[in-house]
């Protein structure tokens, strides 16, 4: 396992990444998704299990959820699970805010 830096500062994170968004970003040559709700930062894996659209390119809710463009898959952020139940879980990815900037554990 290993930390890899996404951003310098918490603060150009959020400012990167709006508060209902998402963005992709690249950790250890994986494609990942960040994503802002008004929990936080949330890291999960960027295609959704159900067809494999970039949830990146979704939103977020006050549920902590993110929402799939594609068809609204909504997963929880923090147990990964879809609230139907329809498609496995996300592959969710530790987040920590350091005093030097955002960090994701990749395996």
């Amino acid at each position: 396992m290993q930390w890899i830096k996404l951003f310098d500062s918490e603060a150009q994170a959020k400012d990167q990444i709006p508060v209902t968004r998402s963005k992709a970003v690249l950790a250890a040559g994986q494609e990942i998704c960040v994503a802002h709700t008004p929990s936080g930062l949330f890291a999960v894996e960027n295609l959704c299990p159900h067809l494999g659209d970039a949830l990146s390119r979704g939103t977020t809710n006050y549920l902590n959820e993110i929402i799939c463009p594609w068809h609204s898959y909504r997963f929880h952020l923090i147990s990964g699970e879809e609230c139907k139940g329809r498609t496995r879980p996300l592959v969710r990815y530790p987040l920590e805010v350091r005093e030097d900037g955002v960090y994701v554990q990749m395996p």
